[in-house]
């Protein structure tokens, strides 16, 4: 296992929060302020196309100079960084092991034997890391543990190492970005029962990550290719603009609750660009609704009691209740400012705050 993920679920980042994505870079640092936090740093700037594509990295130098640029006009003289990858370009299972194993045997066999049948590639293109959940009794009454096993591929972690190296930042702590959101609204999922089930749906600019968590935990991941990128082109053609990355027209956009067939029928005229809007969103929805039932008959006396609507594409107006009114399941916008009570020096809008979640999350690792 390289030392990039060693101890990524414990261990404390001494620095700042930064997270990649694939229009932009976001940086915060947070500070600890009585019972909550205070919100040191925070910047962004837009990543040109070309740099990162398809959940990758692929101009590097690119890349490390604008993360330079951006610290440099913030003054920001860290150097260690808490990161994170896509969770597209992770595997994520929890398997059972024997619980008789010590520490040392069980790391054997975790590291060097069971995630081996787990994985899709080559254990030796791999970085891994685990930990142990809870204890529970199989059918044939042997204690076990579950183990929640986390993999991404070396060229993957090896690529975010040089961005930051290039960038003159040392990673402290590398980990999936899921878990750093999860973190974030760690709170709020405290209040599910062992049978209840939260579905965190983070809407990024080129997917949607879709995470269906028990006990704080993800028990089934899934990547959906609908982000805020193509519900803005959607949009754009429908209403002959140009095609572009700039996500303001589609954050003044109010989602409709009513039906459209329904608005049609009582002779309320329809704006094509919602017409064009509400059926990207409508695929999107029904791949919601094939791995909530996909889980959901693989899991006894579970029930799915929540959605958490998160990413830059989480703060569309109504769109909590779009999901709500189509899936049946309460459906709420998450707002990590409030969920770790942070203090701010400046106002920062509703709608951009779901997408503040994932970047929150890793800036948690410095404090």
């Amino acid at each position: 296992m390289a030392n990039v993920f060693k101890n990524l679920f414990d261990k404390k980042s001494k620095g700042i929060g930064l997270e990649i994505t694939p229009e932009r870079v976001n940086l915060v640092q947070l500070a600890k302020q009585g019972q909550g936090y205070k919100l040191a740093k925070y910047c962004t700037v837009d990543i040109p196309e070309g740099i990162f594509e398809e959940g990758k990295i692929v101009d590097s130098p690119a890349l490390a100079e604008l993360i330079q640029e951006l610290m440099a006009e913030n003054k920001i003289k860290t150097r260690k960084v808490a990161t994170g990858v896509p969770m597209r370009e992770s595997v994520i299972r929890i398997i059972p092991i024997p619980a008789a194993l010590n520490d040392l045997e069980l790391r054997d066999m975790v590291l060097n034997h069971e995630a081996g049948l787990y994985l899709p590639y080559p254990r030796e293109e791999v970085d891994l890391d685990y930990q142990k959940l809870g204890y529970f009794q199989d059918e044939d009454g042997i204690e076990k543990v579950q183990v929640l096993l986390v993999a991404t591929r070396r060229e993957v972690t090896d690529t975010y190492l040089e961005t930051c190296s290039q960038a003159g930042l040392q990673i402290d702590v590398l980990e999936i970005n899921s878990f750093a959101l999860i973190r974030t609204i760690r709170e709020q999922l405290r209040q599910f029962s062992s049978n209840e089930a939260a579905v965190l749906i983070d809407i990024e600019f080129d997917n949607t990550e879709i995470a269906i968590i028990v006990d704080g935990v993800p028990q089934f991941s899934r990547t959906v290719p609908i982000g805020t990128y193509q519900l803005q082109n959607s949009l754009s053609r429908a209403m002959n603009l140009p095609a572009s990355r700039n996500p303001e027209i589609l954050q003044g956009m109010t989602i409709p609750v009513t039906a459209l067939d329904s608005l049609s029928t009582a002779g309320a005229a329809v704006n094509p660009g919602i017409t064009a809007l509400t059926r990207v969103l409508g695929e999107l929805t029904d791949e919601l609704r094939r791995s909530i039932n996909f889980y959901l008959n693989q899991s006894d006396e579970l029930e799915i009691v929540q959605l958490l609507l998160a990413g830059p594409g989480g703060g569309l107006a109504q769109l909590d209740e779009f999901f709500t009114q189509r899936l049946s399941v309460p459906t709420m916008q998450i707002d990590p400012i409030s969920a770790l009570s942070l203090d701010l020096e400046q106002e920062i809008p509703a709608i951009k705050r779901p997408g503040l979640g994932t970047v929150l999350g890793l800036g948690l690792r410095g404090v």
